[in-house]
């Protein structure tokens, strides 16, 4: 029996699913025997279950996919970290290959489980991929270590829209500040979810500098669009606030005051009105 044939029969012993995909019972004892083995053989065997991986409706690989899901669950209980950096290194190098992209994400989705820095450089390299942009700042976002240099490292100018989103929203949540600059240049993207995106990422970050940006966005959209950029402006203000940057929190809820006229934005003139009380603003609301 060959490497290959051996590699097989150890994922033959994973449990199958049904037409309904509901597994029957599972015998513990030997999937996880199996699973041992399979690590015993280094990245060629992780690698070796990859390439057993096929796109939906093209065949069954049900095993083979429980298989990569179990070993991703299974490095991260082992104490022994090269177990985990092993199986990221064989991960990474089957990427941004010629394999279908619908299998490259379900190997994405598991490094989403047990990635490490290993696997950054090559999650990196998807994000001005246009199908596979969104699971890479997902893992990227689960590993954290690596990640911002990795979205730093996208040039947001040149890429599309749908690229731009997934890398703006996940260094929003990273609230990585040195990339302000570059967020705020996607204001007046021409693509709406971009453009909001970009604002909420920017009042996340909490981004003194785009305070006036961001009332102007608000101030010129109307309808859902301008009800989203006018959260932006009172999230920026509440964290301002927190970072003790309450003069600049006081002036972005002083002009959303003065400017929600419209009964049907009373609300927000009412939270400007609690943010800047809050602030130790002195101003009451009209009425």
């Amino acid at each position: 029996m060959n490497a290959n044939e051996k590699l097989i029969a150890l994922v033959n012993q994973m449990p199958q699913a049904d037409a309904r995909r509901i597994l029957g019972t599972v015998d513990k004892e030997a999937v996880e025997k199996a699973l041992g083995e399979i690590l015993q053989g280094g990245k060629e065997n992780v690698a070796g279950v990859v390439d057993l991986l096929v796109e939906t409706g093209k065949g069954d690989d049900g095993k083979a996919r429980y298989a990569l899901h179990a070993l991703a669950v299974e490095v991260c209980k082992r104490k022994d970290a090269a177990h985990r950096q092993m199986f990221n290194t064989a991960l990474a190098g089957t990427l941004g290959s010629d394999r279908p992209k619908e299998v490259q994400a379900f190997v994405i989705r598991q490094l989403q489980i047990a990635g490490t820095k290993e696997a950054t450089p090559a999650l990196g390299k998807l994000l001005l991929d246009d199908e596979l942009c969104e699971p890479a700042s997902q893992a990227l976002l689960a590993i954290k270590e690596g990640a911002v240099e990795q979205f730093r490292n996208v040039v947001l100018t040149r890429a599309t829209a749908k690229q731009a989103l997934p890398v703006v929203q996940a260094l929003g949540v990273l609230r990585e500040t040195k990339s302000a600059g570059e967020i705020r240049k996607l204001i007046d993207a021409k693509d709406r979810d971009l453009r909001l995106t970009a604002l909420w990422a920017l009042a996340n970050i909490g981004d003194a500098e785009s305070a006036d940006l961001l009332l102007k966005a608000a101030e010129q959209a109307t309808g859902s669009e301008r009800a989203k950029a006018t959260h932006a402006c009172l999230l920026l203000a509440e964290n301002l606030a927190a970072a003790d940057k309450k003069k600049e929190a006081g002036r972005i809820y002083t002009q959303l005051m003065e400017t929600r006229t419209d009964p049907a934005e009373r609300h927000i003139k009412e939270a400007a009105m609690k943010g800047l009380l809050a602030t130790g603003g002195s101003r009451r609301l009209s009425n």
